[in-house]
């Protein structure tokens, strides 16, 4: 059957906003379809709102707007309508879009943007302190999925993550977002960035409004998580928080002047605990190795024979480095608004200009008990590979009391039982100021401008910095035992005595992090009607993104005990019982938990521990950054678009184009020059620093991007889709910043660092889509649709030993050498530092300071000439890297006639052939973010109530493919989430809403190569919302 084609009608330039494209007229839809019609561009003006874009008929036929034509606005209400508009965007796109509209003015169908998008086939998300911050796109991580803000690139920041290009939706709320378009396809006029997906967040402009609208809602929230803290964590928080809103939107009675302003504030008070290794698994080892730091006795060596299930042959294992138990309250303030002038002198122009701001403030408070272990003595016992990789079930360090055979004492065990404390907050702001003006010279021709400056700007909002840790411990703890057989790693401690051995002040570390990044852009843009049924849309653009990544660290390496016990009043320190906070973990019970441990208030030991050293600036941040980093990119881009119109017996859409883009890199970094290594306790080491020295690294690339898209309506109610595109995902951040950075801290067998490539490659992908699509009711369809990407030029992480500065270690020099000789273990640290500052005391580089309260000496003990140059691992980037990855999506969403129930229902499938072989050695690479993810929601609604329950569902995937040991990976464990939201219409203008979020209180984990190697067990808790609406 074939469509007459229908005028275009001029209602707004958001539809593709996230492609950058004026997109043309559509034939008429069939009878029971919205008769709207859509054209746009990628920028500012066109924001839409509910479901103006959405519902327009297909824009491909190319046939200009009228200039007469009076704007069409589609009103949505309810989540019927939202879920419908929703399907006509999707059905009316070139290209493959997906996307959310809001329900109503000032109503959006989550509170958090994130958790909205995990409902849309083959997007996934990440869940940072309880709720969704990032995005990942058909298996393509948060990095190389761009977000646009009205068709405008948008910088990022975010200080408690590596400096990357993934956004952060934690810093926008929902209720000022009228729908959020998700482009899964390439095309020429859509700006690069993203391979996974450009998704297009657009905000209400009031032109596109009739007349006068307001709304106003007030919530409060009570998150369970901040109950189950101790009170030194949770001091402060509410047990419930507000969250108001607003938003105005006028237009004058001629349309030719329009305002809008909304804003938000919302305070959330959470917390989470978690169990953890956060130092890494030492390893992997390969059984039978005997010199690799942390193996297991050898058989027939002594305690060999307390190994059970060794490992053997090629088997390789780890081994954990510690054991960390933390508990950690989250007080979040975020406060949004935007404010939009519009002004249409004529119907053939109009212009707009906008302003955004955000800012999000989170304060963290932290206390943790752990254990270090130093690969003495030890026992073990493993299960049976699994491919190739002996799980650990219990790992034991042997620490017993001994006779002093000099004073005939028995010496009780002095290692420590560690009980760190953090007090630290950040502040995230975002701004955006942009014009825009829309021509239509003639009834062919349309001319766009678009232009803004955005920034976004991390930085410190605690006088203790942006990240912090005091430490204190108690010299008691013997034989440790870390047992890993279940969900929960237990933690058991022989011999703690607290009265014997007082808590007191340790090590401690103040950081001052900063992060800005700033866009400026200009685009001009351009359609011109060709023939009856087709258009070239063509434009160019001028952007110049700016990031800076400054951070300072302020360590004291006093682990053994930064003044005496004595100074520490007892009633600093409150008893506090582990277990409670892990109750919903599975293991949590286990009866040889170390059960007690003491948490204090942070500010007042801070103080304390500053007068009694009489060095306070060291429990302060640095006034000055250790490291600047600056990095400056500036892009140009073209490109041409041809749609068209066909009639091969069934009506085809084309749009074929190409796209230029042309980018210089320059990063400038300011980084200190290590001078010295020297040992300052049993187990850490430091980096001393001389002079700071600036280096400037450049790099450029330019490529041409073709796309193809086409659709064929095989009948009225059915279509085929057929993309075929190129795009590029520029790399991160950090990943081209020049400079070598030397991390301060380092260890027996050296240090790390890091450093970055400017002349790193964007990923190029080459993608290919296909989809069937049938939509068989006004509010129902089906669809599945397969994808594949091949993606080269990959920046995979790669490690190298260098010995860059020429700086000495102590370890393996003549006074380690001799205390060896003299009847020390090779591993036994505290037997060498003993010897040497008993025997070596005077001598260069040996620095005693006294003994702790185990009468073990203290000081530190520094490389000198002659001594082993250090060696540093230094991680890198490069473009060595090739991938295919595929996988099909299956949608329904059904309505079940006028009963007011529905139901909305996807599964993705995504593989890729480069997965991590867990026993092999060495880096490798592999493609995080991979993984299965499902979505189910039922909805009821009527006139006055309305219902949703989703469940969703993301399966195991691999999230990185380093830890904090070296390259090992980190496997994210399959999780699912029910969340319920039930609203009442008390009137036309009032209404009241319940929201539930994760009710059935799921925890999180993540493991290493086996199951057992745990790295993160997380336990937060359900959140409740309350709240009104009112519409004026």
């Amino acid at each position: 059957m074939h469509y007459p084609l229908a005028k275009q009608k001029l209602i707004s330039l958001a539809v593709a906003a996230a492609c950058g494209a004026f997109l043309a007229p559509a034939y008429a839809q069939e009878a029971g379809q919205p008769a709207t019609s859509t054209s746009g561009s990628a920028t500012g003006t066109s924001s839409g709102t509910n479901a103006d874009q959405a519902s327009g008929a297909s824009p491909n036929s190319g046939v200009v707007a009228d200039a007469t034509a009076a704007p069409q606005v589609v009103l949505v209400k309810g989540i019927r309508q939202s879920m419908a508009s929703s399907m006509n965007m999707k059905r009316n796109a070139t290209g493959f879009v997906d996307g959310i509209v809001a329900e109503d003015i000032g109503k959006f169908p989550d509170t958090n943007l994130a958790e909205s998008l995990q409902r849309i086939s083959g997007v996934s998300i990440d869940r940072s302190i309880g709720e969704g911050s990032k995005v990942t796109v058909r298996g393509v991580g948060p990095d190389f999925n761009l977000v646009l803000l009205n068709g405008r690139q948008m910088p990022t920041s975010n200080l408690g993550d590596r400096n990357g290009r993934a956004f952060d939706f934690a810093n926008i709320a929902s209720e000022g977002i009228s729908q959020i378009q998700v482009y899964k396809s390439a095309r020429a006029d859509t700006p690069t960035g993203g391979i996974g997906a450009t998704l297009n967040v657009m905000t209400a402009r009031p032109l596109e409004r009739n007349g006068q609208q307001a709304s106003i809602g007030i919530k409060g929230v009570h998150d369970t998580s901040s109950d189950n803290l101790p009170d030194d964590v949770k001091r402060g928080n509410k047990k419930v928080t507000p969250e108001v809103s607003g938003i105005y939107s006028t237009a004058s009675a001629d349309g030719k002047f329009g305002v809008a302003i909304s804003g938000s504030y919302q305070e959330r008070h959470l917390g989470y605990n978690q169990a953890a290794v956060p130092g890494g698994w030492r390893g992997p080892i390969r059984a039978g190795d005997p010199n690799a730091w942390g193996a297991i006795p050898q058989a027939n060596t002594p305690g060999g024979a307390n190994i059970v299930n060794r490992p053997s042959g090629d088997t390789i294992y780890s081994v954990p480095q510690n054991l960390n138990y933390s508990m950690n309250g989250v007080q979040r303030e975020r406060t949004n608004g935007q404010l939009v002038l519009q002004y249409a002198p004529s119907k053939a122009l109009t212009t707009t200009l906008d302003y955004t701001y955000s800012e999000n403030k989170i304060h963290t408070r932290r206390q943790d008990m752990s254990a270090w272990f130093n690969f003495g003595p030890s026992t073990s016992s493993w299960g049976n590979p699994v491919g190739g990789v002996a799980p650990p079930l219990v790992y034991s360090e042997t620490i017993e009391p001994y006779l002093d055979e000099e004073t005939g004492r028995i010496v009780q065990p002095s290692s420590d039982v560690a009980m760190g404390s953090g007090d630290f907050a950040t502040r995230t702001r975002n701004k955006s100021l942009g014009f825009n003006a829309v021509w239509k010279v003639n009834p062919d021709l349309r001319l766009e401008f678009d232009g803004h400056k955005s920034t976004a700007e991390s930085t410190p909002n605690s006088p203790w910095g942006s990240s912090n840790t005091l430490g204190t411990a108690s010299f008691s703890r013997g034989t440790t035992t870390a047992d890993f057989t279940k969900d929960f790693p237990v933690l058991g401690m022989q011999y703690v005595d607290f009265a014997r051995a007082g808590q007191q002040v340790t090590g401690s570390t103040f950081q001052n992090g900063y992060m800005k990044g700033e866009v400026e852009q200009a685009q001009v843009k351009g359609s011109q009607k060709l023939f009856e049924a087709s258009e070239l849309n063509f434009g160019l653009g001028l952007t110049e993104v700016n990031n800076r990544s400054a951070f300072s660290n302020q360590q004291r390496e006093t682990w053994g005990g930064a003044t005496s016990a004595a100074d520490y009043p007892s009633s600093l320190w409150h008893q506090e019982s582990l277990r409670q906070y892990f109750d919903k973990i599975n293991g949590s019970n286990d009866p040889n938990l170390f059960n007690t441990f003491y948490t204090f208030d942070f500010g007042q030991v801070r103080q304390i521990a500053a007068n009694a050293s009489g060095q306070p600036e060291l429990y302060l941040p640095k006034t000055t950054y250790d490291t600047d980093q600056r990095t400056r990119e500036r892009s140009k881009s073209l490109y041409l678009q041809f749609n068209t119109d066909w009639d091969f017996g069934l009506p085809v859409h084309t749009g074929i184009g190409v796209r230029y883009e042309n980018t210089h890199v320059v990063s400038t970094a300011l980084v200190p020059i290590p001078n010295g290594y020297s040992w300052d306790s049993n187990n850490e080491f430091k980096v001393q620093f001389g002079e700071k020295n600036f280096t400037t690294l450049t790099g450029k690339y330019q490529y041409f991007l073709p796309t193809v898209d086409a659709d064929v309506d095989l009948r009225p109610d059915m279509k085929l889709r057929f993309a075929y595109g190129e795009t590029i995902g520029r790399p991160r951040w950090d990943q081209i910043a020049g400079g070598q950075v030397i991390l301060e801290l380092g260890r027996v067998i050296g240090g790390d660092g890091s450093q970055g490539n400017p002349s790193l490659k964007p990923v190029h992908s080459k993608n290919t889509d296909l989809s069937y699509e049938w939509y068989y009711g006004k509010q129902s369809f089906f669809s599945i649709g397969h994808f594949r990407k091949n993606l080269k030029n990959y920046a995979g992480t790669s490690q190298f030993v260098a010995q860059p500065f020429d700086v000495h270690t102590p370890v393996g020099g003549a006074f380690w050498n001799e205390a060896i000789a003299s009847g020390c273990g090779n591993a036994d640290t505290t037997c060498i530092r003993n010897y040497i500052f008993r025997n070596k005391a005077g001598q260069p580089g040996v620095t005693p300071q006294g003994v702790d309260a185990s009468g073990n000496s203290t000081g530190k003990i520094a490389g000198q000439p002659g001594d082993p140059v250090a060696n540093f691992t230094i991680t890198t980037f490069s473009n060595e890297k090739r991938a295919m990855l595929y996988g099909t999506e299956l949608n329904v969403q059904h309505m079940f006639g006028n009963s007011g129930f529905g139901v909305q229902a996807n599964y993705t499938f995504v593989d890729s052939s480069l997965r991590f072989n867990n026993s092999s050695l060495g880096e490798q690479f592999a493609l995080p973010g991979l993984s299965d993810s499902a979505n189910l929601v039922g909805i009821y609604e009527n006139d006055k109530w309305t219902v949703r329950a989703a469940l969703n569902w993301r399966d195991e995937f691999l999230a990185a493919t380093f830890d904090d040991a070296g390259p090992n990976p980190q496997y994210q464990e399959a999780y699912r989430q029910f969340d319920l939201s039930i609203g009442y219409a008390v009137n036309d203008r009032l209404s009241i809403q319940f929201e539930g979020i994760n009710l059935t209180n799921e925890t999180q984990r993540s493991h290493g190569r086996t199951k057992n190697q745990v790295l993160f067990a997380t336990q937060s808790g359900p959140r409740y919302m309350l709240g009104a609406r009112y519409k004026f």
